[in-house]
């Protein structure tokens, strides 16, 4: 069974749209020693959500890991690792953050607790209801 992650990214950097249009890309750029440990903790077959930092803070899109994490090629330090991402479809509602700090169901989820952290774990159940309020097809 695939294991649920939601990955952040700054519409100046590289907004979900542009991975939809890429298709598939490298996702890279982590440096945070406890977003290292998640994406290191991440298989070819993982779902993703997509969240966009910045103005917008929701949650905008899926996408699927399709490598095992690996050593970031063009860093030159074996420390940071990457993974290989495919764009899955837009959510029909985005997810704010102000909707998910709203329910308490979330409370302890590490996008409230946590708000640098550009890579966590979504567990089952959080990442169904999350989902749910995006009305998202699974």
């Amino acid at each position: 069974m695939p294991n649920h992650w939601l990955l952040k990214t700054d519409t100046d950097t590289y907004p979900f749209d542009r991975l939809v249009s890429d298709r598939r890309t490298v996702w890279d750029g982590v440096s945070n020693a406890l977003a290292l440990k998640h994406l290191r903790g991440m298989a070819k077959g993982d779902q993703v959500l997509i969240y966009h930092s910045g103005d917008e803070k929701a949650i905008v899109g899926l996408a699927r890991v399709v490598s095992d994490p690996y050593a970031d090629p063009k860093a030159g330090d074996p420390k940071l690792a990457v993974v290989d991402l495919e764009a899955g479809d837009r959510l029909a509602h985005p997810v704010t953050l102000a909707a998910v700090k709203a329910d308490p169901v979330f409370a302890e989820f590490a996008l409230v607790r946590m708000s640098r952290l550009s890579v966590m774990p979504v567990p089952p159940d959080l990442w169904n209801r999350l989902l749910s309020m995006g009305s998202a097809r699974r």
